[in-house]
């Protein structure tokens, strides 16, 4: 207890808090900018090693959040440039890989800094009521939660432009969600005991189809100004959504940021489509992240890769530390992704595109192979391969979120 009534003007508390905080922003800006490593991945990573650390428990976690924020902020920066999400920007990949190919793409990293930083700003102040009604409607909203995914489903399938890519989508939807069903419980020999399936699984869905697509083209096109060219109240729609979104993530089990996101969709402004998936995404990310640490704190039970981190290391519940440490941290990310953001679509309009499609197939593979060993090689094929149909048809990619809803259907 003697953590959560440590004064915080106590020097030598503060400069190590700071210390290990600035560590967790590095490491998340290195995890966040590399395509397809999934937090949870990283975060677990992280668990594993924090028992051998000599300092304050504490301190640990203030690295752990401080790391899970920021790389919420920065995995959609090779989300936008390559095509390659993460499990939780795979909704915005698309539009987000669209408005750089039009040369938005410093317009796109703002929204995403934007979607992210409004979350956490919303998520604070909320999080208290929202914690509360969570836990007097958790027992009707997972008892329901296989019928209320399934009217998302069947919302997405028939928004679709024709008839044919609504049939297009539905076999995306039954496809992605057999592979998911077929994978998502294997637990395959991998060099990384912290692997699993989900990082082939998004990498060959949503980001192997781009790869493939784009070799032998033009790469990442000149971008334009960086102004953003969405109605301020477009944005703050959004952005709300993403948020409540994310809460939602924070307390039901099962339920991932890329599943929220696609059921906060129906609520961005059409008119503005492509750029309010952007922000919805990217601010369901992030506020994940902080709901889930109420989520923690009030239920006892962690629900994100970070949080299941900070349970292992036996990290101490010292809310208002944590809370000031996410919030700093939300400002480091902010402040990185759009300083970090505009080169990195700079150096990737100036490759040779094929080549970098090339390496970055071959970074995806050998991240399976570390994550799932030869197992998780055969799911990045397998999923590659069915990631390619839905452009085919004149669908939306976003139906092979099946991989995930099938399977809370399922059971």
């Amino acid at each position: 207890m003697d953590a959560l009534v440590r004064p915080v003007t106590d020097p030598t508390f503060a400069a190590g808090a700071l210390a290990f905080l600035l560590g967790g922003v590095a490491l998340g800006t290195a995890s966040g900018l590399v395509p397809g490593l999934h937090a949870n991945n990283f975060a677990l990573l992280l668990a594993g090693f924090a028992p051998s650390v000599p300092a304050d428990p504490l301190f640990v976690g203030v690295a752990m959040l401080g790391a899970g924020v920021v790389h919420s902020f920065l995995d959609i920066v090779p989300a936008l440039a390559l095509g390659v999400p993460d499990a939780a920007t795979a909704v915005a990949a698309l539009p987000g890989h669209r408005l750089v190919i039009a040369g938005r793409g410093r317009e796109a990293v703002r929204l995403s800094a934007v979607g992210s930083g409004l979350a956490v700003a919303l998520a604070v102040p909320l999080a208290v009521p929202i914690t509360w009604l969570m836990t007097r409607w958790y027992p009707a909203i997972r008892a329901h939660l296989p019928l209320l995914l399934g009217a998302v489903v069947a919302l997405l399938v028939l928004t679709e432009s024709s008839r044919r890519a609504a049939l297009g989508g539905l076999f995306a939807v039954l496809a992605s969600a057999a592979l998911g069903l077929a994978t998502l419980d294997a637990d395959p020999a991998a060099p990384l005991s912290t692997g699993g399936v989900l990082a082939p699984l998004f990498a060959g869905l949503f980001g192997v189809p781009v790869l493939v697509e784009a070799l032998g083209g033009d790469g990442v096109p000149p971008q334009a100004d960086a102004r953003i060219a969405m109605r301020a109240r477009d944005l703050g729609t959004s952005a709300t959504a993403g948020s409540l979104a994310g809460a939602v993530v924070g307390y039901v089990p099962g339920v991932s940021a890329a599943i929220a996101a696609v059921a906060a969709m129906p609520a961005v402004p059409r008119e503005s489509a492509d750029r309010g998936f952007v922000v919805a995404t990217s601010g369901a990310n992030t506020a994940n992240t902080i709901f889930a640490l109420f989520a923690l704190v009030a239920l006892g039970t962690p629900r994100t890769g970070v949080t299941v981190a900070i349970d292992r290391a036996g990290v101490p519940f010292a809310l208002p530390m944590l809370l000031v440490a996410a919030a700093t941290a939300a400002c480091f990310g902010f402040a990185l992704v759009v300083r970090v953001g505009d080169p990195y679509l700079r150096v990737v309009g100036n490759a040779d595109y094929t080549r970098l499609s090339i390496g970055v197939l071959a970074l995806l593979a050998l991240l399976s192979y570390a994550f799932a060993g030869l197992y998780g090689v055969g799911v990045l094929l397998a999923a590659g391969a069915l990631g390619l149909v839905p452009p085919r048809v004149g669908a939306r990619r976003v139906h092979l979120m099946g991989v995930l809803i099938g399977p809370l259907i399922v059971g």
